[in-house]
This record gives structure tokens, sequence and C-alpha cells, in this order.
């Protein structure tokens, strides 16, 4: 692909952009959904570019977010815009669903990241509002994930379900290792106990995939990434902008 392009990541919580220019992924940027209603699709006009060949999304934020994304970008750069969706195989990727479009497309576009950047078993994990965890073969073979909350996800329900787990407006340090991992008030509690059980559910995913022989490497994105990372044991790589990477890398092998 020669040209400019317009790349969108639309999260549950977050929208996410970048500018492919001659293979360069730059002027990455991001929004909370919050955040945006409040000020509007117009509050993006002078983060985005007006001259673009291409425009490509990754969207899990429903049918209204895509419709009101697109009449913006028309406007914006008098594009059409393309979405991404989840397919049987493409891109040295293919999906272990029966139903290739129920995997979520942000999962199928993060996979097609990773497959290109290292040809060797992988696990990914995009921990967002949910954290979900996929496998891959070093052949490019879905083995399949999981879905779990997210550590806001896991916070907020201790909150609204206890009568007694309240909120924390304070930021607590993250858990440690060993002993220093249990806290000694509820709200750093709450905090270590919701890290662990992410980290947990990553420990355990990988440990499976290497009891079937397979030697993954973890490539880790999402929201909260840079909290998980460094409570993991071993070598994993950190890539934030994992699916603005498989947007760009579908629009550069595109033929």
């Amino acid at each position: 692909m020669s040209g400019r392009a317009l790349l969108f990541d639309v999260g549950n919580t977050r929208l996410k952009w970048g500018v492919l220019d001659n293979s360069h992924l730059s002027r990455t940027g991001s929004i909370s959904h919050e955040e945006l209603q409040k000020s509007g699709f117009s509050s993006l006009a002078t983060r985005l570019p007006r001259k673009v060949d291409n425009v490509l999304v990754s969207n899990v934020a429903g049918p209204g977010f895509a419709t009101r994304l697109s009449s913006f970008v028309g406007i914006h750069c008098g594009n059409e815009v393309h979405f991404a969706k989840s397919q049987r195989a493409a891109f040295e990727v293919r999906n272990a669903y029966r139903q290739p479009r129920r995997l979520g497309v942000d999962r199928w576009v993060a996979m097609i990241g990773a497959r290109a950047e290292m040809k060797t078993a992988i696990c990914v994990v995009d921990a967002g509002t949910a954290l979900t965890i996929d496998a891959m073969d070093r052949h490019g073979q879905h083995l399949g994930g999981q879905i779990i909350p997210g550590l806001q996800l896991m916070t907020q329900s201790l909150q609204t379900e206890t009568s007694d787990i309240g909120a924390s407006s304070r930021s607590a340090p993250d858990s440690g290792v060993g002993m220093k991992m249990f806290a000694g008030n509820t709200s750093q509690a709450v905090r270590a106990g919701t890290l662990n059980a992410v980290c947990g559910a990553i420990e355990r995913a990988v440990r499976a995939m290497r009891a079937e022989g397979l030697r993954p490497r973890i490539i880790l994105t999402g929201g909260d990434a840079s909290r998980i990372l460094k409570q993991l044991d071993g070598k994993v790589l950190h890539r934030p902008h994992l699916v603005l990477q498989g947007l760009a890398f579908m629009l550069q092998d595109k033929p």
C-alpha cells in the first residue's frame, strides 16, 4: 500500500487512532468515549489529518458508534470508512471459531498484528475493559481464547455487589511478589486481588500451552498492560498499539 491511511481502534472504553504514512505508524492518540460524548466528534478535527487515502477501523463499540464515526470521517476527510471483520483465515492467521465473525474483531486484528511481528507460538493478551487471552501456534493457527473481566470491572463488581467494600479515591501501589502481595487495608487488598487474578489467568494459560509442547511468547496490549507487565515472570512484549499495528499490516499486505 502506498499513500497515507487513518487507522482507528474503537474499544469499549476508548477510541485510539494512528496515521500510517509510507509504512510508518505515527501520530497516535486516544480519547475516552466519555470525553468524546461530552465534546463531540468535532474535538477530533484538530488531531486528525484531512488528506488520507484509506480509513480502516476495528470497532467493538456497536453499529451506532460506527455510523457516527463514518459520518465524521466522511465530512472531515471525504473518505469512505472500511471496517475490519473477523474471517476464517487471512494474513497467515486461522480462526478457531466455528462461526468466525463471532470472534471479536479487535482480537482478530491483534492476532494479525502479533503474527506479522513473529512466526512463533504466541499468547496475545489485551488488558482492556475485558481481558482477553488468545493462543496461537507457530503456524498461525488460533487455538481459542478466554475472556474475563478487566481490572476495573472486577473492582466495580466488588464495590457494587458487596456492602463493606467501598471505592477508594486514592491510588494504591501495585501488589508485589511473595508476601508483599498481601495487603494491610481493604483498598489495597482489592487492587492486589484483582491484579493477581488477571496475572494468574495469563500465567495459567501459558502453562497450558507449554504442557502441549508450545513455547509461546506473551504479547501484551490494552490500557492496563503497563500495570500487568511488571507483575509477570519472564519476557513479555508490550505492544500498546497492537490493534493499530494489525490494521496497518492488513493494509500493507493487501494485494
